[in-house]
Formats: structure tokens, sequence, C-alpha cells
């Protein structure tokens, strides 16, 4: 039992018991001789005497006993908070031992022990950097390579979460929040065929097995063709990846095309029939009656409209997943100035910024075959924005170019090594027509319109296109009681908010930040971060603390929104939190507007400090970034996002120490913050009996 106390609280009880088992002593040896005198006057001496002495000796004690904890016991109290937190949260630095001065050789031994730990543990650090240089390598080529890969790929666990998932399949994903490691896939996508594919792949027990299935997703109906392979380990329920592709607009053009063949066969096959008809009972070389010739003249109009009608539903579905790529309207005159100029042209070109849907290389050898037919030494190129086409114009000095030449060169071939290639195949390719007209007093031009054509606007921002993974949550062990579940092996959502006051009961939320730790590390792509509306002024007072003004949350979605955004976001893991309960009585009133209750288990770094270091020290956040040397920008401090990752780098840090004092499980850490609940409320009620 003694063992489980912490060591000034043994010192004090052992203090306790000397100036206790002291006044026994003076009262029994005081006893004994008034016993031997026998003189009942002298009683009224010996009592006085006993309790002066019982003063002097609780007095004397308590004296010893204060300079002892404060020059032995705090000293080496603090001195082992310092040596685990060079141990276990990697600080560095030499110890500064004032305070232990009347430690003898301790303090400076320890200082010793803590540099030679830091220079070997940079020795270390440095040999294992150049012995895994090679693999960092393959890493990051392997990473660039996954991230560029055109289709979705997850990984998953036996138990369906998510392990590894790069950045096409955090765009088919979207539409449900962005994925997030330790997630459950059927956050994301509709468990049926997955949960079927995974077991007819156990069941079939070949290893090189795959199973193509069509999913949605669970939001957006977003209809994805997948393909699913087991990993090969000997775990019951074993790992599988999963690729995924967009398929919606696939199927709704290959359903808009199979309905127009159906109505092509309907509205054809009838005319057709009546007029074969018709025509077998008519006799041969013999004029046919007035009746007879009315029917067949209504019937080839109707087939004939019918024909023209389903040919113009044939053109405007032919976008439908067009193959063609999308170039830049420079690139396009710049590779066409060279195959004129290499055939002795003179070019001049002008272009407007757009992207053009097209084969760039047909549009090139056709314009430049016309050139070269129409016989002049100079052009002039220009492409033009009108609506949403493009006008492609090839304009020479000279005669007009008459239909029907233009008809027969495009009958012709474009190469003669490819024969196939016409200039009539090639406008049937883009869906469009060419034709001359006067461009001027003395001009014309052929005119070519391009569609699907938009400007090209500024570049945005870079998409962070990194995949995530963590491939040691394919192997960890998943215990349904938290409080019985390993610290490393809990998945934990780090927050922090800004409000427009310090009172819960009358001031609101206008920030919340989280970042996710899983397997004990922070996945940097994990982030939630926004303004809220509070539907209130925010104060000058709170302004100047955080730097969020009225015009800045004017336009931000509203305490409602974020609120269910976030528990979606928190949904399984840990809540940590510094001052906790601050926070968390801002989200708690907020949760009969949402609909959803903040019923996680909760951890607060103020507590887990005090666990630490001990209740005499500081633990305010700046106070613990710099005893576990962790430096949190100017700009950053009382940013929602900026208190937040230094409060998870600082929880990262604590972690080890709390496993290297044996507090190994949730519980165990739960049992000993609870011992320090003067210090701040405990939030876990529904973990009592842990």
């Amino acid at each position: 039992m003694l063992h489980r106390l912490g060591l000034r609280l043994r010192i004090l009880l052992f203090f306790a018991a000397l100036a206790v088992g002291a006044n026994v002593a003076v009262a029994v040896g005081l006893l004994l001789a008034y016993r031997r005198l026998g003189s009942a006057e002298l009683l009224p001496a010996f009592q006085q005497v006993g309790i002066l002495a019982g003063f002097a000796i609780l007095g004397l004690v308590t004296w010893v006993w204060y300079l002892f904890d404060m020059n032995v016991a705090r000293p080496i109290d603090a001195l082992a908070s310092k040596l685990r937190a060079r141990t276990h949260a990697n600080v560095e630095g030499a110890i500064d031992d004032a305070s232990a001065r009347y430690l003898g050789d301790l303090a400076p031994a320890a200082s010793a022990t803590a540099l030679t730990l830091a220079e070997t543990r940079n020795a270390l650090a440095e040999s294992v950097a150049r012995e895994t240089s090679r693999l960092s390598s393959e890493k990051a080529r392997l990473e660039a390579l996954l991230s560029d890969v055109p289709v979705g790929v997850l990984l998953c666990s036996g138990e369906h979460q998510l392990v590894f998932y790069n950045g096409p399949a955090t765009d088919l994903m979207q539409t449900t929040g962005a994925p997030g490691l330790d997630r459950n896939l059927f956050d994301y996508l509709r468990e049926g065929p997955i949960r079927h594919a995974h077991q007819r792949l156990r069941e079939a027990g070949d290893p090189d097995a795959a199973s193509d299935i069509l999913c949605t997703t669970v939001a957006g109906a977003r209809v994805l063709a997948a393909r699913m392979r087991l990993i090969a380990g000997g775990t019951q329920s074993p790992g599988y990846v999963l690729t995924l592709r967009d398929v919606t607009s696939a199927l709704a053009s290959y359903s808009r095309r199979e309905a127009l063949l159906v109505e092509v066969f309907d509205r054809v096959r009838r005319p057709a029939a009546n007029l074969q008809t018709l025509l077998e009972v008519l006799p041969q070389g013999e004029p046919p009656p007035p009746q007879v010739d009315q029917a067949l003249r209504q019937e080839v109009a109707m087939l004939a409209a019918a024909v023209t009608e389903l040919s113009r539903k044939h053109d405007e579905q032919r976008h439908d997943g067009w193959p063609l790529a999308l170039t830049r309207a420079s690139d396009l005159l710049d590779g066409l100035r060279a195959r004129m100029e290499q055939a002795g042209l003179r070019v001049e070109a002008r272009e407007a910024p757009l992207l053009l849907r097209c084969n760039g290389f047909e549009v090139i050898g056709l314009i430049a075959g016309l050139a070269a037919r129409i016989d002049r030494p100079a052009f002039r190129v220009t492409l033009t924005e009108e609506g949403t086409e493009a006008m492609l114009r090839l304009i020479w000095q000279g005669e007009p170019l008459a239909v029907a030449t233009l008809e027969q060169w495009l009958a012709g071939p474009l190469d003669p090594a490819a024969p196939e290639v016409t200039g009539r195949s090639v406008l049937s390719t883009h869906s469009t027509e060419i034709w001359p007209e006067a461009a001027g007093p003395g001009e014309n031009a052929l005119c070519l319109p391009l569609r699907a054509a938009r400007r090209a606007g500024r570049r945005p921002s870079p998409i962070s296109r990194a995949v995530v993974y963590d491939f040691d949550l394919l192997s960890k062990a998943r215990n349904e009681r938290v409080a019985e579940a390993r610290l490393e092996d809990l998945t934990y959502v780090v927050f922090d908010t800004e409000t427009t006051g310090l009172m819960p009961s009358q001031d609101a939320i206008v920030q919340i930040a989280a970042v996710r730790i899983v397997n004990g590390r922070r996945v940097e792509g994990e982030v939630f971060d926004t303004l809220v509306n509070p539907r209130r002024p925010i104060p000058a007072s709170s302004t100047e603390v955080h730097g969020i003004t009225d015009a800045m949350v004017a336009t931000a979605p509203e305490l409602a929104e974020v609120g269910r955004a976030f528990h979606k976001f928190a949904e399984g893991a840990v809540l940590v939190a510094h001052n906790a309960p601050f926070d968390m009585e801002f989200l708690r009133r907020a949760e009969p507007l949402i609909g959803l209750r903040f019923d996680m288990p909760i951890l607060d770094t103020v507590l887990l400090s005090a666990v630490l270091f001990g209740q005499t020290e500081a633990h305010s956040l700046d106070a613990l970034a710099h005893r576990l040397g962790i430096t949190i920008p100017e700009e950053a401090r009382h940013t929602a996002i900026g208190d937040t990752v230094a409060t998870a780098d600082a929880f990262l840090k604590l972690l080890p120490m709390l496993q290297g004092r044996g507090y190994a499980t949730f519980g165990t850490v739960l049992t000993e913050v609870r011992r320090h609940s003067r210090l701040l409320k405990d939030l876990n009620e529904s973990l009592a009996g842990a």
C-alpha cells in the first residue's frame, strides 16, 4: 500500500510517526518517573513538563520535516520528473541542479547521466538515419507513386478500419467528410457488398484471388467500381486492399445510350415494316395507286424524321465520357505553327487563354493539311472564345475556297500512312464541322469550331495528395472497454476552442480546431479547423486575445453545423484538451442544438502534468511546453489550431512518461488523475468504475 504513495507523503508520514513516537516515549518516561516518586503534589508539574515537551518535539520534528521536504524530498521529485522527461519525452539539455544542492553528488550525477543519454541518443539517431536513408528514399518514391495513381486505393484491417488511403480515395469519399486513419470504412461506403466480398475471399482460401464489386458511397449515392484483394497474413480476419473508380457518370452514359438504341430500333422498325408490307402488295413495274403512294410517302417521311431526330440525340450524347484530353490553346497553336513552318509556310498565330477538349494531333494534322493544299505562302491563325465554344480560323489573302473543293479534300486521308484517318473522320470525332467564309477585304478563312472549351484561369493552390497510412494498425489488438485499453492502442482527438468570453453560460464559441493522434503519432493530413459564427458581437477584449473579429466570422458556419462535423471527426476517439472543463462546458451546452452527446472519454493535460510533475509546479500550457522543450510560435499562441498542435505535441511527450511510471492503461491513468481532482473536475463520469 505504501509503495503507491508519493515520496513526499511517505516522508511526511515518517516524520509524523517519529513525532508520535517521541511524544509517546516522553509520556511513558514521565509516567514511570511519577509513579516511582509517588507524590500527588508533583502531578501538575509532570503534566506541564509533558505538554511542553510534546509541543517542543512536535515543533522540532515539523521544522526538520519542512527543511527535509524543501531541500531533499521536493528536489528528488523534481529531479525524477526531469530525468523521466529526458528519458521518455526526448527533452534535451542539462538538468538545472540549483534546487538540489543539498543532495550531494546526486544532482551532478543525474545531470551527467542526462547529458550522456542525450549524446548516446543523438549518436544512435545519426546511425539509424544513415542506415535507413535508402529505405526512406524508397518509401518516398513509393508514396509519390501511390499518390499519383489515378484510382483510389484503400488498405483496411480485418475489422474494416482504415490503415492507408491516397488522394483519389479522399476525393471519392469526400461526400461524407474526409477519411481518417483508424476510422471505420463503413462511415464512407455502404457495407453490404464489401462485407460479402470479404467473406467470399476468406472462404476461398486462395491468396491470389480478387473480387470485383460495385458499391456506393454512404452520402451522395456515388457509384464506385471496386476490386478487393486480401493481404497475406496469419490473422483470423485478414485485411484487404480496395481499389476504387468512380463509374457514376459512365453508368449513366451507358444507360442513356442503351435507351437511345432501344428507341432507334423501336422507331425505325415500325416504318420499315410498313414500307416492306406496302411494297409487297404492289405489282412490280406498275405505278402505285394514289392511296398507296400517299401511304408510302408518309412512311418515308416518318422514317426520315425519326432518323434525323435520333441522329441529333446521338450527337448530343457523344460528349458523355468523351475520351479526348484537355489541351491548352497555346500548345495547340504552337504545334500547328511548327507543322506549317516545316512545310515552308509563314504563320502568324493569336490565341485566347482557353482549355480545349480535343485531340490536338488530329486537329493540327487537319489544319496543316488544308493549309498546304490552299497553296498560299502566308497564313494567319486565330483561336477565339465564342460562348461555350472556341473558334479556330485559318485566314489567308486571296481567292475563296469552294465548298465542293473543301469536301473533296476532307474525304481524302490526312496522312498516306494512315488512310483511315480522313478530315471528315476528324470532324466526326470532335462532333463539329468546318466551312469557308469571308474574313475581310481581300481575306478568306476556314472556320473550325471546337466544343467543350473553357477559359484557363489562374492555377489553384496545390491540393495535398500525400498518402496517409499506418501499417501498424493492421496488427493492433482492439479492446472494447476503454478503461482496459493500453494507451498506445487508443485514438485521440486533441482540440481547443476560442470563445467570445470566459462564461459558458453567456458566451459562445468562435473557433474550433482539432488534430488526430493515431498509433502514437499525429496524423498531419487529418485536421479540423474552422471559424464559427457566434450570432453575437465579439468583445474587443476577446479579440485582443485570439485575434478573431466580427468580420472574420460573418460568413462562417454556425455552431449547429460545426458541432455535428466536429462530433463526427472525434467519433470513436478519446478527447484531449488543456483545461478540458472549460472547453467541454461550451460543447455540452451545444448538445441540444446539434442533437448529439459528447460522451467520449476525456483526458486533461493539466491533470496529466500534475500526475507527472506534482501539484506544486505550474501547469499552464506555456509552462508545460517549456518544461517539455516545445516551442509555440508567438503568432500561433491563443489561436485554436496553434494551441491544439502545442497540446498534441505535449501529450505525445507525456504518454511515454506515463507508461514509464507504470500507468500503461487508460484506467490506471484515470485512477491516478482522480487523485488530483481538487485541481480540476474529472469529466469521465461514465467510467467511474474504472
